[in-house]
């Protein structure tokens, strides 16, 4: 029987919007800085070392990455940038099996909606907690059973949401 893994699906810091930028290339702001290094205080206090990342190739996700501390083996996903939960789960599911904590780093709405689809309880503290909203720097955090490979909808535990601040 293979043992639960974690997976942290993360959304970048809060970006700036610098003037004549495309959206790619934006930077995070002071605050999205800040709030990207509490988060990855939260994560090194509540769930397991970090194995592999997949992030985003935008700017603002780099340096979300970067803001955490978190040093990881990391893989740079072009198509993470405006994905949806179908292109995240098929991403997740391509992760070597020795990973047993994985962190994804990208955008909204491919983040909140990847976890919701994810969770095997819908109507749950956590899920509603991210319909309601998912902020710049939110992590959810779920518990898969199972191998990447074989990930699919409502095949996870939501175990957490934070939002650093």
């Amino acid at each position: 029987m293979t043992a639960n893994r974690t997976l942290v699906l993360m959304r970048h810091g809060k970006s700036g919007y610098p003037e004549g930028v495309a959206d790619h290339d934006r930077p995070l702001s002071e605050r999205g800085e800040r709030e990207a290094g509490l988060a990855g205080d939260w994560l090194r206090g509540n769930v397991p070392p970090i194995d592999t990342v997949l992030c985003s190739t935008a700017v603002r996700t780099r340096q979300t990455l970067a803001a955490t501390g978190i040093e990881a083996p990391t893989q740079f996903l072009r198509q993470l940038y405006g994905a949806y939960p179908p292109e995240i789960i098929t991403d997740i599911s391509e992760v070597d099996e020795s990973v047993q904590t994985l962190l994804v780093v990208g955008h909204a709405p491919g983040m909140p909606t990847t976890a919701l689809d994810l969770t095997e309880d819908p109507d749950g503290q956590h899920a509603r907690a991210i319909r309601e909203k998912f902020p710049t720097s939110a992590l959810a955090v779920l518990s898969v059973e199972g191998d990447w490979a074989d990930l699919t909808s409502g095949a996870a535990s939501l175990v957490a949401f934070h939002v650093p601040r």
